[in-house]
């Protein structure tokens, strides 16, 4: 519980149904804090409840703006952590791309400042993949994701982790502007996300993400003190 001892955090996540959304939920629910988990499947209602989320379904490739705006009604932050999993190019920029920028507009309409963004190691430069290469589609459209958190009037962090695993946390990374690529967990992930959100230094920041020796605090003083 971070905003205060009385009153909890209250966080949006788009995507909450997502692998590292649901850490992030996790971490939220253990220290008192609100997870307003948003997404599309109604099956997964049960289980994200259970997580301790407030469960939201909300389709964001169908959703107007207001609908989902109206979702982020009296939250502090929104984390977009939504992807449609690779595959369908055209689905990928709809999700990764197209729903970010409709999250980045819901979240000025609720006149919610903080915002999240979970992307890709390699985005920030010229892009770890070549036209025509299955990977192309996914890292076009996170890059183009950020550009636009970047160029609107949010208090962004965005967060651009390596290889994904499901590992159990080590709470040991290497963050910066750009790192060596590698792997880690989605908890830590989900870690440096949370951190993020209570540390107003890491506004303004992109910053990659791999496992590695240093605490998580560690790594996000050494780049903001």
């Amino acid at each position: 519980m971070t905003t205060s001892e009385a009153q909890a955090l209250r966080v949006a996540i788009v995507g909450g149904s997502g692998k590292v959304a649901r850490h992030i939920i996790s971490l939220l629910h253990a220290r008192g804090d609100e997870a307003v988990a948003i997404f599309r499947n109604p099956d997964r209602y049960d289980e994200l409840a259970d997580l301790g989320a407030i469960p939201v379904v909300i389709d964001i490739e169908s959703a107007s703006t207001s609908e989902l705006a109206s979702a982020f009604a009296g939250v502090d932050a929104v984390v977009f952590s939504a992807g449609a999993g690779g595959g369908d190019p055209e689905r990928t920029r709809t999700v990764d791309f197209d729903g970010a920028v409709k999250t980045i507009e819901a979240a000025q309409l609720a006149n919610v400042s903080r915002f999240v963004m979970v992307s890709a190691i390699g985005v920030g430069g010229p892009l770890p993949a070549e036209p025509g290469d299955d990977m192309y589609p996914y890292y076009q459209a996170k890059r183009d994701a950020d550009l636009a958190v970047e160029g609107s009037d949010l208090d962004y962090t965005i967060v651009r982790p390596g290889g994904l695993t499901d590992d159990e946390a080590t709470g040991r990374v290497v963050l910066g502007d750009t790192v060596g690529r590698s792997t880690v967990p989605r908890a830590d992930v989900a870690a440096i996300v949370v951190a993020a959100i209570d540390d107003p230094r890491t506004i303004g920041h992109a910053w990659e993400l791999v496992s590695g020796p240093s605490s998580i605090t560690e790594a996000i003083a050494a780049l903001v003190d």
